[in-house]
């Protein structure tokens, strides 16, 4: 019997301790992740709160309950600054699109194919990342120049007579966004691919699964989390870039971050500025869980799921 209740009182002190130690490791992982919170709650929730705010005043001399008004949003009510957004929705996606074209056979490489020299590679493939984004900008000036490297080559190899023109065109814009967030769209994907099971693989091929087949019902399903997060991570910041439109489109086409820049450096209107950040930020808001939307339906029909 009294070998029992010392089993009974040891064990009831053993939880004890377990669960203090559980609850001192909890205790500090919140803190650790504090500075964290602090910081995206002043430097990322206080300001939208701001901007939202301000959408809705004319002014700030006197009351703050007397200047809130509509008319913000009325006089955006104008089919040039729909196709502003539209525009930059398109951009933005077709940016996405091709660096997710680009970025996967290159994931795929890395971290399925590759056995030697991955570190080496790897390597490269963050080196971007130590680039100013401004510098890797500016480097296109000297590559898509009237008598820059393209055009210096294409006449040089017989393809074209006299230079194209090139800089201060949508294309010269979309060609260096590409450039900029291919990095960004490489990254998840060869995280999400280099945890695939090589077995799985292997028990396809030896199961007669043709390569294709493997790709599309293994290889994708089993990164579509690495296409999702890769392909947010260049649709969301390409839908308000404003350096490589300004730099290599010579500001000729106006996008949502050179609207942004227009209304608030410029007029000075920040009223009507922070009205136009809010209809733009619903805009791709519905375009970003759309496209969750049909990822997941992709992910769930390629893994058989109904």
């Amino acid at each position: 019997m009294a070998k029992r209740e010392c089993g009974v009182v040891r064990e009831m002190s053993d939880n004890k301790f377990k669960s203090s130690v559980l609850g001192a490791s909890e205790n500090k992982s919140f803190a650790m992740a504090l500075p964290a919170v602090l910081w995206q709650g002043i430097f990322l929730y206080v300001p939208v709160v701001f901007i939202i705010g301000i959408s809705f005043l004319k002014g700030l001399d006197g009351s703050v309950f007397k200047n809130i008004t509509l008319g913000n949003y009325d006089t955006l009510m104008n089919s040039s600054y729909f196709i502003t957004i539209y525009r930059s929705v398109v951009l933005a996606f077709s940016t996405a699109l091709m660096c997710l074209i680009l970025a996967y056979p290159t994931a795929y490489f890395l971290a399925i194919k590759v056995k030697k020299y991955k570190n080496l590679l790897f390597f490269l493939l963050i080196l971007p990342f130590w680039i100013n984004f401004l510098v890797k900008a500016y480097s296109w000036f000297f590559i898509l120049d009237h008598n820059g490297f393209v055009n210096s080559f294409l006449i040089k190899i017989g393809l074209i007579s006299t230079p194209f023109h090139i800089l201060n065109t949508p294309i010269a814009v979309y060609i260096v966004m590409v450039f900029c967030y291919l990095p960004f769209m490489i990254l998840p994907l060869y995280n999400s691919m280099a945890k695939i099971d090589k077995f799985l693989l292997e028990a396809s091929s030896d199961l007669g699964a043709t390569a294709g087949q493997t790709l599309w019902h293994i290889t994708i399903p089993l990164s579509m989390a690495g296409i999702t997060s890769g392909f947010f991570l260049v649709l969301i910041p390409s839908f308000g870039e404003f350096v490589i439109p300004t730099l290599l489109g010579g500001g000729k086409t106006m996008y949502v971050g050179s609207m942004i820049s227009y209304f608030f450096l410029e007029t000075k209107n920040v009223f009507l500025g922070s009205a136009f950040t809010c209809l733009s930020g619903l805009a791709l808001i519905f375009v970003a869980l759309s496209i969750y939307f049909v990822f997941n339906k992709i992910g769930k029909k390629n893994m058989g799921v109904k």
